[in-house]
Order: C-alpha cells, then structure tokens, then sequence
C-alpha cells in the first residue's frame, strides 16, 4: 500500500511540474510580445501586405463569438458585389430568423426589412436574428449559408476553421471554431468591400423609423483614432473577442483578440496591438526607376519588341525609420519567343531592405503579340531589300 501511495505521489507532483512547465511556458511566451496580450490569443496583421507583425497563439482554435459575422459579412459583400443582392431588396423574416437568441433587434416573423437595414443591424448591433435572415435570403437556409461559409474560408486559406452557424452562438455547438490568425484573414478580405465595412463604424442609428435604436458593440470606433471596424463577439465559452481595424496614413492594421476575461481587457489589447503597429510600421509604395524597364525583344513575333508594364500601386510595409534604405533589383528577360501572351511574366523586380526581401512584383506583358506570320514575313523581307 505505501509503495502504491508513493506512486499516486510522484504521479501527482509530476503533473502539477509539467502544469507549472506549460504555465512558464505560457507566461514566457506571452511575456516576448512587445506589449501586454490579456487574451487567450491574438494577431497583429498589416491589411494591406498580409504580413504578421505580432502574434500569440495564432492557429489555437478557440471559439470566435459574434466574431463569426466578419465571414456572413463578407458573404453579404460578395453578393452585393455580383448584383445577386440589392441594398434595397425588402428580405421577409422567418420563423427560424424571427427565433433566434442573443443579440437581437426582435424580428417578427413575416416581417419585412430593407436588406440594408438588416446589414445595419448586423454590423453595428450584432444581430444574430438578422444575420439568419440575410443567410436565408442568400442560401434559402441557415445550413446552406454555413456550408458557403465554409467553402469561403477554405479560399481563403483558413485552415484552421470550421462555422457551424452564420451567428458564433456557441451553446449547442462544440466544433464552431477558428483562430485568431483565420479571423484576421478573413477580416483582410472584408476590408476589400469599403460600401459593408462603413456600417461597422457608425456609432449610433435607429430602424423601424427610430422605434430600435442600435449602438455600436465596438467602443473604438468612437474613441480610437483612425477606427474602421469591425467587428466584436462574446459569450461565455469565448470570452470577450475583437477583430479590430484601424488605419493612420497609410497604413492598415487588423488587431483580433480572442478570449478576453472581460470586455475592457479585449479593447485595451486591441489597442496596445494596434498602437504599437503604428508606432513601428509605416506603408510605402517604391517609386519604381521607368527607364530601367527596357524593351524585350520578341523572337519571330509580329512586334519585334515590347516594353514590360509594371501593375499599379505596390504598397510594402517597413520598420518605420527604414523608408530611404530600400533597394531594387530589376531582372528582365533579353528576349522572349512568340506567341506572347497578355499579363505573361517578363522580368520581377525584387524591393530589399538590407538582406531581407520585403517585396517582390512582377514585369508582364501588357497585351498579346502573335507569332509571325509568313505574309508579314516577307513584307519585311521585301522592305529591307527596297532599302
């Protein structure tokens, strides 16, 4: 029996030494962020670039809450987009949209709203009754809606996320999970759509002719400077989370927190996240020297030669301070074969800053040359002879 004990004893003491280990080792790892995380996990990533400036438990899969809309938001943009949606299509309320708990502007069913108003209610207020409606009307059901969610962020690259809802309700739920890192992906995108993403930073509106007011879950669109979203969740199994954007100048930063204790802790990071990105970041677009992007000759082509075209606007994001340091590589074909193809790569140019690459652009070719043909052929033969 004492030997018996003595095991039971070394088993415990061993795991209460690799629970304080996991414990060291989380403190540690939340101590190498360069500003306090009180957050379960989060991203700091730059809008623009895609590129991570911070990260703390990024690809842990936990529950997002109403963080979850940022993707039936972008699913509303997208349609809108494609002119499957209108801003002004009145969307009738289901009994399944008009049952919906939590955060609610208390649909009836058979109601009918403006999609824009239902778009309001979702982005400001969080409405998960809305949020079913505008999924109804896109997929015919909640579970259609779900399995374009899905579809959606596997595009996207969200490896680690599984929807099971368009809301983030997550009491019946034990597989509707993401991560910090996927969010911020999917809020990258959303941030594409600049007509949808402005409902997030209203403050203050009203529907049904100022009979339900909404205000703003996020706080920091009215007190953070240069706030543009967007989006904030919170129940119990979640804690309280954020996907929060901002942009100064121009540079653009999404901060997600996930599984705050409380609500001030989720904002408060949010915003150490977000002001240190901008303290130590900037946004440039290299100006990029023309007269080194020469002609290349194109063999047996119709055209003998065609000028490579540089694609507009090539924002980079880099230590602020380091802006003069950067440097250009250009490489370029001498000459290429016909048949040319419009939008073909003919040279890159490689933008450093030291030894680290920090962008890279492709030279195409900006329309098509065909092959040459035997009648254009001998017109230049006959051209060059009468010479």
């Amino acid at each position: 029996m004492r030997a018996w004990k003595r095991v039971v004893a070394i088993a415990l003491v061993a795991g209460l030494l690799l629970s304080a280990k996991a414990m060291n080792a989380l403190a540690r790892e939340s101590e190498e962020q360069p500003v306090e995380i009180a957050a379960r996990a989060a991203v700091l990533m730059d809008a623009a670039t895609g590129q991570v400036l911070m990260a703390y438990n990024e690809h842990q899969r936990l529950y997002p809450a109403s963080v979850t809309k940022v993707m039936t938001l972008l699913l509303v943009a997208e349609a809108l987009a494609d002119g499957k949606l209108c801003l002004t299509d009145q969307i009738t309320v289901s009994g399944t949209a008009a049952g919906k708990g939590g955060s609610q502007i208390w649909l009836r069913e058979g109601e009918s709203m403006l999609l824009e108003d239902l778009l309001k209610a979702i982005a400001i207020y969080s409405a998960n009754d809305a949020s079913v409606a505008l999924a109804e009307a896109i997929a015919g059901s909640e579970e259609g809606f779900v399995a374009l969610m899905n579809e959606r962020a596997a595009e996207l690259g969200m490896v680690n996320t599984n929807f099971e809802n368009s809301t983030g309700l997550d009491d019946t739920t034990e597989n509707h999970l993401t991560t910090a890192y996927d969010i911020a992906l999917m809020s990258r995108e959303l941030l594409q759509h600049n007509e949808v993403v402005a409902y997030s930073t209203i403050w203050m509106d009203s529907l049904r002719d100022g009979e339900t007011e909404l205000v703003n879950t996020n706080r920091l669109v009215r007190f953070f400077e240069g706030a543009t979203g967007l989006k904030t969740g919170t129940t119990s199994r979640a804690g309280c989370c954020i996907s929060a954007t901002a942009m100064r100048g121009d540079t653009h930063l999404i901060a997600v927190v996930l599984g705050s204790d409380n609500s001030n802790d989720r904002f408060d990071t949010a915003k150490r996240m977000l002001n240190w990105g901008f303290a130590n970041y900037s946004t440039v677009t290299p100006e990029i020297d023309e007269n080194l992007i020469t002609p290349v000759r194109v063999l047996r082509g119709e055209d003998r030669y065609i000028t490579p075209v540089l694609p507009g606007g090539m924002p980079i994001l880099v230590p602020r301070g380091s802006e003069d340091d950067l440097q250009q590589n250009i490489e370029l074909a001498l000459d290429v074969q016909a048949p040319v193809v419009g939008g073909q790569v003919l040279g890159r140019i490689t933008v450093m800053l030291g030894d680290e690459v920090v962008g890279e652009y492709t030279l195409t070719a900006p329309r098509a040359v065909q092959e040459l043909r035997f009648l254009v052929m001998l017109q230049r033969l006959i051209n060059a002879l009468v010479r």
